[in-house]
């Protein structure tokens, strides 16, 4: 048997079906500027070891997380994973369908997951968390289309303090189904700002806590004032360890929490898979996308886990489905659970006060260094600060000489005029030895 079954007059056969010239033509929707004039810079023939050596050399061109002193956070942020972790999801029990349809063989997966539901609703302080969704952005994309079908309004006001990133691909996946979005001006603190836009239309508020600039804010009059219009209060949360030291979304009056939970159990893990948590009150369960895991009884009276919920694209049909991203995140799911587990509610708290800590002591080294404004009020453990030079500028300078010390905004919103902002990270993994290469090197750099 041919390993590519397709002979030659199959795909004149299979092109001409479409009416299609050349196998070219399947690619006439790509810009020319997207498109590559011959091949990649590689020997067109070699062996597997060769191949091997030449991808090794490409490879130990990256700087990984490890391997440097490392302050990149805005939305992706190293923490120690614990060996624990990598050693559990191996267990047998766990190695069972990713789809769990048929609870016989897949009670492993259905606990875990279950589990999963219950500390990540006690995590946001809402009611009920579903099992699960594809990563932070695409969790808020579907609370703002969840919120237009409870609401039956179809805008959705995002503070300037939203992730760029989480706004954009909302605005992909929302915009294609005619739901407006009204994205405010880029701001560090401004939170209250997105009351002035709320109106009659509204069908949910976006905020993020801590936002992308690291501000901590306790957004319970932004609720309120969603809920004196009739709309939906979503909290947006980046990096989930924040949630052991600040307020819940829950407490603040939210009414969907949208966060990514690849800080707990989840390495950087070169951008993903992530894991998109989602919860919101028991109210709206049914209009939640993904699906919920319930506990049971069996026919003799044992204790056992299904399915009870999931309104999918799978399941119904297309058009009354609540989500068509079809994932449920389960392996990272299974992470993050095991890691919560281990840490427990106290090595949480700990954990984020640990972060906090390292936060303020990287705050202090850098607002030290002569031109270097510290921009954010409060946060939890990541700031923004502005610099007297190009930022993206600073980082590549500081990146060749083995630091990698942060994330310049202008990276993640090219147009927003903040080509001076850098968002510097600090995680329990900063040492206090990395704070002072990094605040001797930068003011180095600045003086240059």
């Amino acid at each position: 048997m041919r390993y590519l079954p397709l002979t030659p007059d199959d795909r004149e056969a299979m092109l001409a079906a479409i009416g299609a010239k050349s196998i070219d033509d399947l690619f006439i929707d790509v810009p020319q500027a997207a498109r590559r004039d011959g091949f990649v810079d590689l020997p067109r023939v070699a062996g597997e070891l060769e191949v091997e050596r030449a991808l090794s050399a490409m490879a130990s061109k990256n700087a990984t997380a490890g391997t440097a002193p490392f302050f990149c956070g805005a939305g992706a942020y190293k923490h120690h994973i614990p060996a624990t972790v990598d050693h559990v999801i191996q267990r047998s029990e766990f190695l069972t369908s990713y789809t769990p349809y048929q609870p016989e063989i897949a009670q492993g997966t259905l606990q875990y997951l279950y589990e999963f539901q219950t500390q990540v609703a006690n995590l946001t302080g809402m009611e009920v968390a579903n099992a699960s969704l594809y990563d932070g952005s695409t969790a808020m994309a579907e609370g703002v289309l969840m919120a237009t079908r409870v609401t039956r309004r179809n805008k959705a006001v995002v503070s300037g303090g939203v992730h760029p990133h989480y706004v954009k691909a909302t605005e992909t996946v929302v915009h294609a189904v005619g739901v407006e979005t009204e994205a405010l001006t880029a701001a560090v603190d401004a939170e209250d700002a997105v009351i002035a836009a709320i109106d009659k239309d509204t069908a949910c508020v976006v905020v993020q806590t801590p936002n992308v600039f690291g501000t901590a804010t306790d957004v319970t009059k932004i609720a309120e004032a969603a809920h004196a219009a009739g709309a939906l209060l979503i909290v947006v949360v980046t990096e989930a360890v924040s949630m052991g030291l600040l307020k819940s979304p829950g407490e603040m009056g939210a009414d969907i929490v949208a966060a990514e939970g690849q800080s707990i159990g989840n390495a950087l893990n070169f951008g993903g898979p992530y894991i998109g948590l989602f919860a919101t009150r028991e109210k709206l369960l049914r209009q939640t996308p993904g699906r919920y895991c319930g506990e049971t009884v069996d026919a003799e009276g044992k204790r056992g886990f299904v399915l009870t919920l999931s309104t999918r694209e799978q399941h119904i049909r297309r058009d009354k489905a609540t989500s068509n991203i079809c994932t449920n995140s389960g392996l990272c799911c299974l992470a993050f659970s095991i890691h919560m587990s281990l840490l427990g509610e106290t090595g949480l708290r700990q954990l984020a006060l640990l972060n906090h800590e390292k936060a303020l002591a990287t705050r202090d080294a850098l607002a030290a260094i002569p031109g270097v404004e510290v921009l954010t009020p409060r946060f939890f453990n990541e700031f923004a600060v502005k610099l007297p030079k190009n930022a993206a500028e600073v980082v590549q300078t500081m990146a060749d000489n083995g630091i990698l010390c942060g994330v310049p905004y202008s990276r993640l919103a090219p147009d927003a005029g903040l080509d001076d902002v850098l968002l510097v990270a600090a995680t329990e993994t900063t040492l206090d030895a990395d704070i002072k290469i990094l605040a001797g090197a930068l003011a180095k750099v600045l003086a240059a």
